[in-house]
């Protein structure tokens, strides 16, 4: 008479292991003694089935319990004859195997099949990511034969039960000690088969065309930005639900703004006497959709003595938040453009100034050649 093994020396385990631990066990020893990793190898299915067995018990909070207190007469019929464990199993043998075993329990069985889902690359402008826009697109993509309506057989006909699978679009193959479900090789999981096919669409019940959509884009969208349009996608199999269109923004790079989050940031030049007297000054802005074109300008103060990369920050004239009313600010940095082609007046005014300015007039020159000086002194005191 054959003693029953243990099921915690079966998974290598001690008494105290935990769900975790007993998880990870099962999922190592399968893996070593698969019956496909050991092929001809007649204890290496026994050994498989052992480790199942003992999963199946050590799994169950309540089998083990019973195992725990009676041994293997506290569990005597309930090792793989119930469904204790399971989902487990069939979840690591899922993650451990593949979608190729996934249909060793009958868990999954042929539909058709869902379309595909599309990607489409779109370039807008920085105006429509700040007003938001109204696109139109073309996107070529499969959709349902008029044809056949989806059938993929020629008019006046209709597809045939496949002989191999009876319909069902699997077929049962043995596998060591138990059975494996897999898409029938001649109908591909159909369940159908096409004798006569559609001119159109040669059988597959779908064409390709090129589709033309309107695409909403939100103000306030960044560059990367996705936008799912459901049921968009490719045409599914048979009746089967579209995929989803998902279009992929690009911002192209603008010529007077640069975007810093909700920040647009614009260099603006500045008449060297407005910078040193101070005064007004127009600095662009982006309008929204009903904007009126006034809203396209935006007036700048640039304070007495304004030197080049003063920031001036004009608030909420920014970008616009997808998902908030904050908007950001436009900061206008100043650059203080010097006056080129003088004529021989305004280069005598020029030299008068010149003459009657001083140190006080430029205190970072002060600043600097007093620095310069030291460093020219401490060189010179070297050398000598």
């Amino acid at each position: 008479m054959t003693t029953a093994r243990c099921y915690y020396e079966i998974l290598e385990v001690e008494r105290t292991a935990g769900d975790s631990d007993l998880k990870s066990a099962f999922r190592k020893l399968a893996m070593q003694h698969h019956p496909d990793r050991n092929q001809g190898d007649k204890g290496a299915e026994t050994r498989f089935k052992e480790l199942n067995e003992a999963y199946s018990i050590l799994s169950d909070p309540q089998k083990r319990a019973a195992y725990d207190r009676y041994g293997h007469a506290g569990v005597n019929g309930a090792a793989g004859g119930g469904q204790a464990g399971f989902g487990d199993i069939h979840d690591i043998f899922n993650e451990v195997f593949g979608d190729a075993f996934g249909d060793m329990f009958g868990a999954r069985r042929a539909g058709p099949a869902r379309g595909q889902d599309l990607r489409y690359d779109l370039e807008i402008s920085l105006e429509q990511a700040y007003a938001g826009a109204e696109v139109e697109i073309t996107v070529p993509a499969a959709i349902t034969c008029e044809s056949c309506q989806g059938s993929g057989a020629k008019p006046g006909t209709a597809p045939t039960t496949c002989s191999t699978c009876g319909g069902a679009g699997r077929v049962r193959a043995s596998q060591g000690f138990f059975s494996i479900e897999r898409a029938c090789p001649r109908c591909g999981g159909a369940g159908r088969v096409i004798s006569d096919p559609c001119v159109d669409c040669h059988g597959h019940g779908q064409v390709r065309r090129q589709r033309q959509l309107s695409v909403r884009i939100p103000a306030g969208v960044d560059d990367g930005a996705r936008i799912r349009l459901s049921g968009e996608g490719d045409a599914g199999a048979r009746g089967a639900p579209r995929g989803d269109l998902y279009i992929f923004l690009s911002v192209k790079p603008h010529e007077l703004f640069e975007r810093d989050g909700l920040d647009l940031h614009c260099t603006v030049p500045v008449p060297m006497c407005t910078a040193a007297l101070g005064g007004e000054i127009e600095a662009p802005c982006l309008m929204a959709a009903n904007g009126a074109a006034s809203d396209c300008r935006a007036s700048v103060k640039v304070p007495e003595g304004a030197q080049t990369g003063r920031t001036v920050r004009l608030k909420g004239k920014g970008m616009p938040s997808l998902r908030s009313r904050e908007r950001g600010d436009l900061v206008v940095e100043l650059f203080v453009e010097t006056p080129t082609k003088l004529t021989a007046r305004q280069k005598e005014l020029m030299q008068e100034l010149a003459e009657t300015c001083g140190a006080h007039h430029h205190p970072r020159s002060a600043s600097f050649f007093g620095k310069a000086k030291r460093f020219w002194d401490d060189v010179t005191g070297c050398e000598a």
